[in-house]
This record gives structure tokens, sequence and C-alpha cells, in this order.
């Protein structure tokens, strides 16, 4: 093996079905959406994973998660209210990063000319917060779950697809991706949790067209999860604020056929 070429992952076991997405929602339709699990990244520089267990109450922990990156875009959401622990949705979201919707009203807006995306809309910080959804398989599940990253751990994101995946050749579905926490502070001296990403190897050739499918099968229904404020919010008096200083002001899109980086039009 090369210096740097990535090992493969011979015995990574696959429990995909290409039509799962399409089974599930005719299931559980009148239901509501697919109860995919949501993974938290911990608020005040804590360094372990709030996994979903047994008991709702009481999450398991986990100091590193890896998985197949199945699917990824940015989300935007915007929540009058403060956080109360209610799951409360937000007053204004985007599944794209381009284009919000209130749903009380159905009014429109263009992300990128909204004052709430602004940096000083919130002190220091957006009114608006963006952030990153990662859909992650895992060995022997058929579901990805949710990892929602927060505006301090998008760069990381990014430089971690560009530079380790993208620039080598790679997708982000056809690679282990391993990600961990490190306890970072902003300028105001508040801890927050800042995501970490590795390459822990490449899938076998073998599976990246099933891969391939499931990834298009399941991107019908990871667009349309509607956001809640867990997404962004754990303990509110924890809360790093994300200023222009904490986060890459440049954004990336990566587009359905292969990926491409533009740059980020500005708020003026």
């Amino acid at each position: 093996m090369a210096k740097n070429e990535l090992m493969v992952v011979e015995n990574f076991a696959l429990a995909i079905n290409g039509e799962i997405a399409d089974i599930m929602a005719e299931e559980l339709d009148g239901l509501g959406e697919i109860p995919f699990d949501r993974v938290k990244i911990p608020s005040g520089g804590g360094v372990a994973f709030e996994i979903p267990g047994d008991d709702p109450d009481s999450p398991d922990l986990a100091k590193e998660i890896a998985g197949i990156v199945i699917d990824h875009h940015p989300v935007n959401a915007y929540w009058e209210s403060k956080y109360d622990g209610q799951n409360t949705p937000p007053s204004c979201s985007s599944m794209d990063g381009k284009v919000g919707i209130e749903p009380e009203t159905g009014e429109v807006h263009n992300c990128q000319n909204c004052p709430f995306n602004e940096f000083g809309s919130d002190g220091e910080g957006k009114k608006c917060k963006n952030m990153h959804r990662l859909y992650i398989l895992q060995e022997g599940s058929p579901l990805p779950f949710i990892l929602t990253l927060p505006p301090t751990s998008i760069k990381n994101w990014k430089d971690y697809l560009g530079k380790r995946i993208v620039i080598k050749g790679h997708r982000p579905h056809h690679v282990i991706t391993k990600i961990t926490l490190k306890k970072e502070a902003n300028k105001q001296g508040i801890a927050y949790s800042s995501a970490q990403f590795s390459i822990g190897g490449k899938i076998n050739d073998s599976l990246k067209a099933e891969l391939d499918a499931y990834k298009e099968s399941i991107k019908k229904t990871t667009r349309r999860i509607g956001i809640i404020d867990d997404d962004y919010n754990t303990k509110p008096a924890q809360n790093a604020t994300a200023t222009a200083a904490d986060v890459d002001t440049d954004d990336f899109v990566i587009t359905d056929a292969e990926p491409t980086f533009e740059e980020a039009p500005t708020n003026e």
C-alpha cells in the first residue's frame, strides 16, 4: 500500500435496502416523519456524544462515532423565542441554506439577504443559526442517524470534505468517517465542543453501487426532516454563540453530480 493510500474496509456490514425509505414512508403515512435517531453534540465543551438508547431520558455516551456519511446538507433556523427544551420548531427555517420559509405564514425569504443571517444581528453572532446536517450510516444499521453540526464545527467539516475526501477523488458515502469532539472556547471564554473528522478507510468497490442507490433513495426523505430546537441547543445556560471569528464565512456547495466549492455571496 502506498504511503497515502487509504485502507480498504473489507468487512463493513451493510444492512441497507434501497427501498427502505419508501417502505417506511408508506407504513408511517399519517404518523409524521420517519423517526431517525439524533446524536447530539453536548454543550459546555463536553467530549462525548449523546446517543439515544433504550431510555430516552438517559442517553448513551460515546467519545467517537464512525460510519458512512450517506447524505449531508446545510440547514438554517431562526427561533423567535428562547430555547425551552420543548423541541420547538423554528419560526423560519431553510432546508438548503438558501431559501427560508416561515411555517405559520408560508412567507419565503432569501437567506443571502436576510438581516437575521448577518453577523451582529444577535450580539456578535447571528439570529439565524447556520448548521450542517450529516446522516451517518453505521455498520449493521438499515437507517442513518442525524448529527447536526453547529456553526463552530462547519469549517472543520468543510476542510475535511474538501482536503481529505473530494480532492483525493472520493465521495463521502464511499469512505468511513470517524468523528470525535474537542473542547474549545470562544473569545468570551465560553467553552464549546468542536467536531473533528478523520477517514477510517474506504469502502470496497463492490459496495459502491449499492451505496449510490441507497443515497439517492434516502435523500427523498432526509431533505424533508423538520428542524427542532434540539438540533442546535442542548442547555441554554451553556450555549456558545458563534461569532464571525469562530466560523468560516466562506460557504460551499456539494452538487448532486460532482462536489464543487464556491464563494458565498457577501451580505452587504
